[in-house]
């Protein structure tokens, strides 16, 4: 069995930089190099204050204690490839926007690129992994390319090793994770690459945590449990609006039911909808990947999932309008929290991008506060939202605070888009004070003590819990 003592792993984002920093940090007699051809991320990497270009709880701790030492951040990825024993291949795969599956598959141009890059490159042999999240055969794919472009004595195993990350928490999850998933063709080749890059993990993680699967099997299995993850998610939400309907509270539904062993209590939080980088974009590739194979029935089934999510952020928004006397023109709505969960600043997919768009088709003012996100990726995510409509016009109606407190005053209503606990503790009576009356908070996330907002004088509304007595 070939023993991995230099990794390389293309791609400086979200999954590649913290997987990678913290095998680093675990696996300290193996030297990791990320490599990435954006100079300024590699930049923000090896930055001397530590200003990481992804906020990530725990992830600057790891990377003070590597940097240096094992763990390194390169343009140079043809000198990365060619040191490497084993290369995580951790690049975009967005959805496509143009051609075929466009609005479903996957777009794997950079995954294809870095396969060409390696193949190119490699003057040995290499254990290369698919980490990015891609469609079921991809793998295919990948050793059609390398074999047919690869040096002589340069051959190439390829596994899937999935990531299971949550966002807010992916250090954590890192260091303890429920499994960790390598999948290999079922070869000679194939077990010895696999038990290489298991031995790795080995460091850290318990053997029998580390399954070892068919190469299909791996790829499948990381949309699956994105699919099924959403589908409890959209599941929840349609509950929301029976309880909104009927007089019923979600919360206490939902505690109900998760109370049962059978089901479980995780993922059964109603919210004004689901976001990031995976769900949305896994479901989708399962809907593409199953009207390919003429299931039609089972792509439906699964759209559902995604169509149950824009229901409710809809629904959210119209909520707010009807509330508002069934209109916003020129009343000012603050916006609190616009990453898409707490503990991150990724902004991907979003629920208040959504909220916020049709609030300015609305004509409202916006006040938006996030303790993380940075004002420009406000501007390009609300830009991208609404293309035939200037920049400038944009940010004639929408304002970015530095403060809870600031975005709250002089408005007519407060919307919760993002579980950051410090709203939990907003000095509830200076908002009421600052605000518009009546002074409206619109709950999205399940946050806030609504009798003790209503005690101060708010007009409360939280989703999932309906008026009626």
């Amino acid at each position: 069995m070939p023993r991995v003592k230099q990794i390389c792993c293309i791609g400086a984002g979200y999954v590649g930089g913290p997987t990678c920093a913290v095998i680093a940090l675990k696996c300290p007699h193996i030297r990791v190099t990320i490599v990435d051809l954006n100079q300024a991320r590699i930049d923000a990497w090896n930055s001397p204050d530590f200003n990481l270009p992804i906020y990530e709880p725990g992830l600057e701790d790891v990377v003070r204690q590597a940097r240096g030492r094992n763990l390194f951040f390169s343009t140079d990825v043809d000198k990365g490839i060619r040191d490497a024993d084993l290369i995580f291949v951790s690049v975009n795969t967005p959805t496509k926007k143009s051609g075929v599956g466009a609005g479903f598959a996957a777009d794997l141009n950079y995954v294809e690129l870095a396969t060409r890059r390696i193949a190119a490159t490699a003057t040995s042999s290499k254990i290369v992994v698919e980490k990015s999240t891609v469609p079921c055969r991809t793998a295919e794919s990948m050793r059609t390319i390398l074999d047919a472009n690869s040096k002589p004595n340069a051959r190439f195993d390829i596994l899937s090793n999935p990531e299971f990350l949550a966002e807010g928490t992916a250090i954590d999850d890192l260091f303890a994770p429920d499994r960790v998933l390598i999948g290999s063709l079922q070869t000679q080749e194939g077990k010895e690459a696999c038990a290489a890059l298991s031995e790795v993990y080995q460091n850290w993680v318990p053997k029998e945590r580390i399954l070892t699967v068919g190469l299909w099997s791996s790829e499948l299995s990381k949309l699956a449990a994105n699919a099924m993850l959403a589908q409890r998610i959209s599941s929840v939400n349609a509950l929301s609006a029976i309880c909104e309907a009927t007089g019923a509270n979600i919360a206490e539904v939902a505690h109900s039911i998760g109370q049962d062993s059978r089901i479980g209590p995780k993922f059964l939080r109603a919210s004004v909808g689901f976001g990031g980088s995976c769900f949305q974009k896994d479901i989708l590739n399962l809907v593409y990947l199953s009207e390919s194979l003429n299931l039609k029935e089972v792509a439906e089934y699964w759209k559902q999932v995604v169509t149950m999510n824009e229901y409710q952020k809809r629904r959210f928004s119209k909520r707010v309008v009807d509330t508002l006397f069934n209109t916003i023109t020129g009343k000012r709505i603050a916006v609190l929290g616009f990453a898409f969960k707490a503990d991150t600043g990724d902004t991907r997919e979003s629920a208040a991008i959504t909220l916020i768009r049709d609030f300015q088709q609305e004509r409202a003012l916006v006040n938006i506060y996030d303790p993380q996100v940075e004002s420009n990726q406000i501007w390009a995510d609300l830009n991208e939202a609404s293309p035939d409509v200037p920049l400038e016009t944009i940010q004639r109606q929408v304002t970015i605070c530095s403060s809870a407190l600031e975005a709250c005053k002089n408005a007519e209503a407060v919307v919760i888009a993002t579980e950051w606990a410090e709203f939990k503790t907003i000095d509830w009576q200076a908002v009421y004070a600052g605000m518009n009356k009546p002074a409206f908070v619109f709950d999205g996330r399940l946050l806030v003590d609504a009798d003790k907002l209503r005690s101060i004088g708010f007009k409360v509304t939280v989703i999932g819990r309906g008026e009626r007595l």
